[in-house]
Order: C-alpha cells, then sequence, then structure tokens
C-alpha cells in the first residue's frame, strides 16, 4: 500500500486515535486501505502511523485473508523504527493456520527476531497448536522438541496440545492415556480440556470403556464436562451400538442445564437411524430445530439415509426440501442414498429421475464414491429394463456412458434382451457394438439374442454378419 491522492479532510492536526477510530469503523477492508493511505500522505504534515494504527490494518488485512498486504506492512514498520509487538505476529500466524497454511504460520514465526521481536511462549504454543490443528504430526513434535531446546517450559496448555496431537492417530492414543497418568507425578493437574482431549480420542478409535471410566473419572476430580465432552462420549456410544446409554447420558446433560448443539443431536440421530429408528431420529430433528439449532449437512445425510433404509421414501424426499430451502446443497454421497432408497422398493423410474437432477444440478462423484455411483446406475438401468421402463433404460444408459460411467455385462445384457424381445434389434445391435467398443466380451447368451432375432426375421446378412463378429471377438478374448 502507497501513497495515494488524499482523500479524506484531515484535521491539522491528525492523531493515530482519529485515524484508529475510522479504520476499526469501517467493515470493507478497501475503504479502510483508502483510510490508512490517506492517513499516511499527512506524514508531510508531521503525522505518523504508531504500532497502533498499523496492528489494526493488519488485523483488517489478515481478516480479508490479504496476508502479502499485511506482511508488506511489517517491512513498513521495520522500515519506520515502529515496534512490533508479539500479538500483531500471532494475529499473522492464526490467520495463515485459518485457511490451512501452516507453513507460513512457522515462516511468519521465524522472522520475528530478524524484525526485532523475541518471541515468548506464548508464540511457541500458538505454533504448535496450529501444527496439530492441521495434522501436521511430524513437524508438531519436531516443534515441540525444539521448544525444548529453546528452554521453553512445559506448561499445561502444552501439554494439553500433546495430548490432542497423540489422540488424533490410533497407533499413539494409548501413549496418550500414559502421559495423563504420568501428570500428576510432574505436578500437572489436569483441567476439562484434557479430559475432553481424551476422551474424544479415545470414542474416536473405538475405546469407549476407557473413556466412560475417564468422565465418571473427571467429575470426582471437580472438572465439569462440557456440551462437547458429552457429544465425545455420546457419538462413541451410538457407534458402539450402545444407543440407551447414549440416550440417558443425553438426558443426564439436559437435566444439567448443558445445551446439547448440532453435533450432539446429529450424533444421537446417527445412533437412531443405524438402529432402524429412524422415527426417533425425526423426534429429536424437530426437537432442535425448535431450540432453535439449524441442521447441517450431516445432519440432513444421516436423517435421510435413516429414512431412506427404512423405505420411508416421502418422508426423505421431505427432508431433502427441507434441506434445500435452507440453502444447502445436495452432494452427490446424498443422491446416492436416496437413489438406492428408491430402488430398494423397486421405484426405478424414480430413481432415474433423481440421476438426471444430479447431472442437471452438475453433482459428481468424487474419486473415492466412484465405484459406488456406477453400480448404482447399472442398477438402475437394469431395474428398468426388468420392470417395463427400457426407452427410460436406455436414456439413462447413454447418459451414464457420455459421462464416462462404466457399463456393466449384465446391464449390456439387459438391453440387449429387452430390444430384441421389442423387435427393435437395430438397437440391440447398436448396444452390441458399444459393448465391444467398451472392451466388454458378449456371451454366447447376448449374440444369441440379436442373431435369433434377425435370422427370425429373414435378415439373414445382419445374422451373417453378427455371427462373424461373434467368431472374431472370441478369437480376440483367447490368450
Amino acid at each position: 500500500m502507497g501513497s495515494r491522492t488524499n482523500l479524506f479532510k484531515w484535521s491539522k492536526n491528525v492523531t493515530t486515535a482519529q485515524v484508529e477510530k475510522l479504520i476499526r469503523a469501517e467493515k470493507d477492508v478497501g475503504k479502510a486501505i483508502l483510510i490508512f493511505d490517506s492517513a499516511t500522505a499527512e506524514y508531510a504534515n508531521g503525522f505518523r502511523h504508531d504500532h497502533s494504527t498499523f496492528s489494526l490494518m493488519i488485523s483488517k488485512l489478515v481478516s480479508a485473508n490479504q496476508f502479502r498486504s499485511a506482511e508488506a506492512l511489517l517491512g513498513r514498520m521495520k522500515e519506520e523504527k515502529c515496534k512490533i509487538i508479539e500479538d500483531i505476529f500471532l494475529s499473522l500466524c492464526r490467520g495463515y493456520g485459518r485457511v490451512h497454511r501452516p507453513l507460513d504460520a512457522i515462516r511468519v514465526f521465524q522472522k520475528m527476531e530478524d524484525l526485532q521481536c523475541k518471541p515468548t511462549s506464548k508464540s511457541y504454543i500458538t505454533i504448535l497448536s496450529i501444527l496439530v490443528e492441521e495434522n501436521q504430526l511430524k513437524e508438531a513434535f519436531r516443534f515441540y522438541r525444539y521448544m525444548k531446546e529453546m528452554g521453553i517450559p512445559l506448561i499445561l496448555t502444552s501439554l494439553n496440545i500433546l495430548l490432542k496431537a497423540l489422540c488424533k492417530m490410533s497407533e499413539t492414543v494409548d501413549a496418550a492415556l500414559d502421559m495423563f497418568r504420568e501428570m500428576p507425578s510432574r505436578s500437572f493437574t489436569p483441567d476439562s480440556y484434557t479430559y475432553g482431549t481424551l476422551i474424544n480420542g479415545l470414542c474416536r478409535f473405538g475405546k469407549v470403556g476407557d473413556a466412560k471410566e475417564l468422565f465418571k473419572e473427571m467429575e470426582t476430580r471437580g472438572c465439569s464436562p462440557t456440551v462437547v465432552t458429552y457429544t465425545s462420549l455420546i457419538h462413541g456410544l451410538c457407534q458402539s451400538n450402545n444407543l440407551d446409554e447414549a440416550v440417558e447420558l443425553f438426558e443426564e446433560m439436559t437435566s444439567k442445564g448443558i445445551s446439547p448443539n448440532v453435533f450432539t443431536y446429529s450424533s444421537l440421530m446417527d445412533g437412531f437411524c443405524k438402529g432402524g429408528r429412524s422415527s426417533h431420529a425425526m423426534d429429536l430433528f424437530h426437537m432442535m430445530i425448535s431450540k432453535g439449532h439449524s441442521p447441517n449437512m450431516v445432519t440432513y445425510s444421516t436423517l435421510i439415509h435413516g429414512l431412506c433404509k427404512e423405505g420411508k421414501l416421502r418422508e426423505s424426499m421431505e427432508i431433502l426440501d427441507r434441506m434445500k430451502l435452507q440453502g444447502l446443497k445436495p452432494d452427490a454421497g446424498l443422491y446416492r442414498k436416496i437413489i438406492t432408497g428408491f430402488c430398494d422398493v423397486g421405484k426405478f423410474q424414480e430413481a432415474a429421475n433423481f440421476i438426471d437432477e444430479m447431472v442437471l444440478e452438475g453433482i459428481k462423484p468424487n474419486r473415492l464414491t466412484w465405484s459406488l455411483h456406477v453400480g448404482v446406475h447399472n442398477t438402475v438401468v437394469q431395474g428398468l429394463c426388468t420392470n417395463g421402463g427400457l426407452d427410460r433404460a436406455f436414456q439413462v444408459y447413454l447418459s451414464a456412458r457420455a459421462r464416462g460411467i462404466t457399463i456393466e455385462h449384465e446391464t449390456f445384457k439387459s438391453l440387449v434382451k429387452c430390444y430384441c424381445k421389442k423387435g427393435d434389434l437395430h438397437k440391440a445391435a447398436r448396444i452390441v457394438d458399444d459393448m465391444v467398443l467398451d472392451g466388454c466380451v458378449p456371451d454366447e447368451e447376448t449374440w444369441g439374442f440379436v442373431v435369433n432375432g434377425f435370422w427370425n426375421r429373414r435378415k439373414v446378412k445382419e445374422a451373417a454378419k453378427l455371427l462373424q463378429a461373434e467368431l472374431m471377438s472370441e478369437l480376440v478374448s483367447e490368450p
């Protein structure tokens, strides 16, 4: 940011307090920059930015993810011999952490001493926390060793961060529990965050029994569980099919005046849906809304999956409509659940309609779920073929091929058989051509459908060609 034409009429003796007040009041970062630069133009009249206006402007830029401009201001502060306090650096580091750029956070941390600001334990702990949050666990443990080398004392906050790092991996969660048990011998008293971190980690890796013991222990130690702790344990109990215990815990937290959040409700709804109790999940859904909580993607996905699994398709459509009205866009996974639900009850026309809707919305499965969507598309085509929807099946077939979705052998075979029965032999032959082009070798029965169809119609020439094609296909497929 350089000097610009002065767009503000400043008083004769402009002060940093005036500049700071105007920048703070401006929500638009672009206009805040204009105010800052306009004040810079007053340097000729004796005004100088100080650490308050610089730090405020850097904070505004970081909030708007304009990190390059924010770092440029750090350079200006050095040039103008303006003291740079630690919190300015930490604002930048946290900003980089928020946008998942932990290595940039480390780079800024490493610049501190060059800019005459000696980092305290607060800075070290901030960087350690960012690395753990971003799952840069090797870097986090390396940085912790560096902290020890620099003489940064271990305090409860940094110990809690290390425990969180150990709780992120199944192979180290037991080490976290061991470290926790050693805390009293190292003169550390666990707090609610310590217990909550461990309970969450243990539940994540199926060690619900250990988590329950810790939950009881924390209350005897005078550490009150938070909504996050309750939610972690409720989720763990649901995942391990201890639904009744999860319900009891939910009732306990509400009786103690601890309000469940959207994650608490969603976890318990997931438990109900997996246990075939979607009606209970629906009751919980309506309770959540009545308490002022907006459902998220996980909530909707959980509920729709549970309803579809139980064949409650009308209710699942209502939930889907509600989700869209809330402004949330269903993803490919959610569409797959709905399409599968219709297929399970033999409603293949409705399933095909949802495939069309997914395509029109431009929603594509990701690499991990691609094979599942291949299966769904083939199921729909085969289902339509056997349920009198041949032309619709052909539309879905063409759409799938156009999008690169693999057509399975049985799907080709179903289409060929149905078109031969209908008497549309040329379309059947076209599908056989597609089949061969896709590297899928027709079996004897598939060839038989078409050849017999042409033969019965006295189209000997076409039949002979197909017989020749069958022979060539068999020769090519031989090792």
